[in-house]
């Protein structure tokens, strides 16, 4: 695993015994949904997670030109973090909404502060369950980053969000691709694009759009409820 300072969390889903995240301590990494650590100090960690360097790889506006959205849509930002993709999202959606969904109290506290700091009143933070977003109203669009590969269930997750999308809505996922010389989180939490989609589809959903190449760590999925 590389760790060169640019591979960071976003959000993490505490207390879920994930086994992967025995052993070696682990880096919390942008997206990360699940650790030991409780993240009380997201001033600290927005040093990390908001780091201009990360822009270069994460490319913000190449991720959200996959989402389509217009300016009254609703979106969910599932595992918000300090909220790096949420103040982004907000702009383009001023009579919509953008939900900054993180199981961390801190996290979400922040990212509601940064937001009415930058002028935004359209972006509401949630206080998830590692096992539900509790999403307080269906959304056109849900945006999972660097988080898929985190949570537990992820079949029985992803049908929760599932009852909570409007009529034509999409999930859009965005993970690290498996090659080991990607930096990123460690090789034993790493999916293929292959097994997001089967997972997915399993889960009631149909693949509409796959880029692999648009970003240099990671890979795009773009679902539609069946």
């Amino acid at each position: 695993m590389k760790t060169d300072g640019t591979h960071l969390p976003q959000v993490c889903l505490l207390a879920l015994g994930l086994a992967a995240c025995g052993g070696a301590p682990h880096e919390r990494h942008p997206g990360d949904m699940h650790a030991h650590h409780a993240f009380k100090s997201p001033e600290e960690w927005a040093k990390r997670f908001d780091d201009p360097a990360r822009d270069a790889w994460q490319k913000p506006e190449a991720v959200l030109g996959h989402l389509k959205y217009s300016s009254n849509s609703k979106i969910a930002d599932i595992g918000a973090g300090t909220g790096y993709f949420a103040v982004r999202m907000a702009p383009h959606v001023p009579v919509g909404k953008v939900y900054a969904v993180d199981i961390e109290p801190s996290m979400v506290e922040y990212t509601q502060k940064r937001a009415a700091a930058l002028g935004f009143k359209n972006v509401e933070g949630v206080v998830a369950a590692p096992d539900d977003p509790r999403l307080p109203e269906a959304v056109e669009i849900v945006l999972v980053v660097d988080t898929y590969h985190h949570l537990a269930d992820r079949t029985a997750y992803f049908r929760k969000v599932k009852d909570k999308l409007l009529p034509g809505g999409r999930v859009v996922i965005v993970d690290y691709k498996p090659q080991p010389d990607i930096p990123g989180p460690p090789q034993a939490l790493r999916l293929s694009a292959d097994t997001v989609v089967a997972e997915m589809e399993k889960a009631g959903y149909t693949a509409a759009t796959r880029s692999e190449g648009a970003l240099p760590r990671q890979y795009i999925l773009i679902f539609e409820a069946r």
